[in-house]
């Protein structure tokens, strides 16, 4: 194999393992000052990017020790959480401004 074969192949190789690294998207609303779903199931060992969309008028905090993440996200407007890769199991989470209501769980299988 030549040099230059040999660096393609390289270079297919570790962009196929980027592109595979990519974090999974998903989304989540707050309204009424809960979380629509409440359950949000994710695929383990996956980085996840979570859209937080608040159509609340008042700001809510996304927080969760178990995923090590805490965002305050303003009234009417949308965050961005990132978390993982995650083990297989529950990972509550609560609307630190609101916990009698706002609350979820993300599940990773």
């Amino acid at each position: 194999m030549t040099r230059i074969g040999f660096c393609m192949g390289l270079g297919a190789l570790l962009l196929a393992g980027t592109l595979t690294a990519a974090a999974q998207e998903m989304s989540i609303t707050i309204k009424d000052h809960k979380f629509e779903p409440a359950e949000l199931k994710v695929p383990a060992k996956k980085r996840i990017t979570l859209t937080v969309i608040n159509n609340d008028a008042t700001p809510e905090e996304f927080e969760s020790k178990k995923l090590k993440v805490e965002k305050v996200i303003p009234g009417k407007s949308k965050g961005v959480v990132r978390f993982g890769p995650l083990e297989p199991g529950r990972y509550e989470f609560v609307g630190e401004f609101h916990e009698d209501t706002a609350k979820g769980v993300v599940i990773a299988e």
